[in-house]
């Protein structure tokens, strides 16, 4: 009896350190995804040798569109003699984006800093002045590294159909030298706030060794935040181009997407997305909780193409007029009470409503069991007429709210309503 007694009483001390450690855990990772969470937009960078002829990042030489020998010489026409990271920096605070990630290396191995861990590299830093310019207008600086790399002569994988080697351990045991060693430089000579892996899928989380690239990383920076590409050691989900249908489940996600059908500049790819477009794909993203990581390639010269331009700054028109709307908020309600996208303020007492395009009369907003202290239209400060239907005195069920949205008040893009409630939001269930 007195021996089963002791191994309850070990299991539930065993249990309560567990229970406790998680709880640790979740806390510390909660503070190191606040800033993240709050950001709502980033933007990706793609750039790289690709962008001299104007071809696809790596995947063209590994899909046989052309010679891996091919490909290389791009090396050669990059010159990025109009490189003004100040500038880029600028421009991305001004479209309203928190953060930024920039493409370190790609898969095809080619990293835009001087490595000593190998000969393949641009000869010159391209990553620390961008770095430095992001921190000088208070945004948080990212890099994008592939795990996998195509050129290495110790990679598996050359292209789809080519391999190096099937199974040699030693030479894979080179490999991941390689990579740490690569990754020992940017931890020590960036600090990255935000580390973006990709390449992940080609081998598996003990192969990779993601659990000691984690522990170098937080070891080294306690506060940095890693992106899911790490074979499960992330800490957020990375859907890419497709905008999720409903929230995911993942506490932490970021949609990362092309404004046209390339990531690295395409002078061909004239299939760019609207304003409109992309703010409407933003607004889905604050909807349903989570971040857009918009991306642009600039060319090899390092300016950045005017169709991507004008996107930023619009987009950083609407972002500065709705801000209040935008950063900090919490994912919205359902659509079965609004038919659009919404948000909720930190504090859960104002619900934001997108309104896109006009209206065919008043907005109508369902099963809302507060009290409205007022209705106005964010960024111009307009109040709103409002009215309640069918609430009945008998009823429990609240009454539809219908609120007027005059032409003159819409925003070109997206118009957002702020609706201040008595006290956090209820809803009708």
């Amino acid at each position: 009896m007195k021996k089963a007694l002791l191994i309850i009483l070990l299991f539930s001390i065993f249990n309560i350190y567990d229970v406790t450690a998680q709880a640790d855990e979740d806390a510390q990772k909660a503070s190191r995804m606040e800033w993240f969470s709050e950001a709502k937009l980033g933007i990706f960078i793609h750039w790289g040798i690709y962008a001299v002829n104007g071809i696809d990042e790596s995947w063209s030489f590994f899909n046989g569109y052309i010679s891996h020998e091919e490909y290389m010489k791009q090396i050669d026409g990059f010159k990025a003699k109009k490189y003004d990271p100040e500038y880029w920096a600028e421009l991305i605070r001004e479209s309203g984006a928190k953060y930024a990630v920039l493409t370190s290396k790609h898969h095809d191995g080619v990293a835009l800093w001087p490595t000593k861990c190998n000969d393949l590299h641009l000869g010159k830093d391209y990553v620390s002045p961008l770095m430095k310019a992001l921190r000088k207008e208070g945004l948080k600086a990212g890099l994008y590294f592939s795990l996998l790399d195509w050129s290495h002569p110790d990679y598996p994988n050359l292209t789809r159909e080519e391999k190096r080697y099937e199974d040699e351990p030693a030479r894979w045991d080179q490999f991941v030298d390689f990579n740490f060693c690569q990754l020992e430089e940017i931890v020590t000579k960036f600090n990255p706030d935000l580390y973006w892996f990709d390449g992940d899928w080609e081998q598996s989380a003990e192969k990779w060794h993601a659990p000691q690239i984690r522990e170098m990383i937080l070891n080294a920076n306690p506060d940095a935040i890693i992106n899911s590409r790490l074979q499960g050691y992330g800490d957020y989900a990375t859907p890419e181009q497709g905008l999720p249908i409903s929230k995911p489940e993942d506490e932490y996600w970021e949609l990362c997407m092309t404004m046209n059908d390339s990531w690295g500049y395409q002078h061909n790819d004239l299939n760019y997305k609207t304003p409109n477009q992309v703010i409407r794909i933003f607004v889905d993203c604050i909807s349903m909780g989570g971040n857009l990581l918009l991306d642009i390639g600039p060319k090899a010269d390092g300016t950045i193409a005017d169709e991507q331009v004008h996107i930023l700054k619009e987009l950083g028109r609407w972002t500065n007029k709705h801000s209040e709307a935008i950063y900090g908020s919490n994912a919205g309600i359902p659509h079965e009470y609004y038919y659009g996208p919404t948000a909720l303020s930190a504090d859960k007492k104002t619900l934001y409503l997108f309104v896109d395009g006009k209206t065919n009369g008043p907005i109508m907003l369902k099963g809302l069991k507060n009290k409205v202290n007022r209705i106005w239209v964010v960024g111009n400060g307009t109040k709103l007429n409002y009215d309640i239907k069918m609430k009945q005195y008998w009823s429990e069920k609240p009454g539809i709210l219908y609120i007027d949205v005059p032409d003159e008040v819409l925003d070109p893009q997206v118009t957002v309503i702020s609706i201040l409630l008595d006290g956090e939001i209820d809803l009708y269930k």
